[in-house]
């Protein structure tokens, strides 16, 4: 069954939903997503946006499959916007893949099992050292003698706008004159 846009389930399990998503709790997003689908019309615009998130929450858990055939399913939506993004997010799900080299990745170290106070340094042959967080050196504020300051004014204002003065003047000269 479904229901109008004012249902506070749908409403709750939609936002929930996509704060599972947000945190990267894939499983407990599409289930939100799911959850929220059967309590909205799928044809209306609260469905397809909810649908939307369902395709890119099936993507981030890696069933691909589900993704693309709920995209094809979105083209064919009654409000424009949801259709034109639905083959827009096809169009990238069919892409071909390109094929990548090891040497082209970066590989990121896994830094869970870490505390807060230490960190990993790598080396050259890939065993880590732990050693501890470095502290920041404090700053080191000097005395400035005030009586080695140069304070004499070197008149560089009333050359700069002297300059300004000739320039503009030659313009408009050169304006009248033309």
């Amino acid at each position: 069954m479904t229901a109008d846009l004012d249902n506070p389930d749908a409403k709750q399990d939609f936002q929930s939903a996509k704060n599972a998503f947000d945190r990267g709790n894939y499983r407990e997003a599409v289930a939100g997503f799911e959850r929220t689908l059967a309590l909205v019309n799928p044809y209306s615009i609260l469905g397809g946006e909810v649908q939307m998130w369902l395709v890119t929450a099936y993507q981030a858990k890696g069933q691909m499959s589900d993704a693309i055939a709920l995209c094809k399913k979105l083209t064919n939506h009654p409000d424009l916007k949801i259709r034109k993004e639905g083959k827009r997010i096809l169009y990238i799900l069919e892409a071909p893949k390109l094929k990548s080299r090891p040497e082209w990745l970066t590989q990121i170290p896994d830094l869970t099992g870490l505390s807060e106070g230490e960190t990993r340094d790598r080396t050259a042959n890939g065993t880590a050292k732990i050693s501890p967080k470095p502290q920041k050196p404090k700053p080191i504020i000097e005395s400035v003698d005030r009586s080695q300051v140069n304070t004499k004014d070197n008149q560089f204002v009333w050359v700069a706008l002297i300059a300004v003065l000739i320039i503009l003047g030659s313009v408009l000269w050169a304006g009248w004159s033309a």
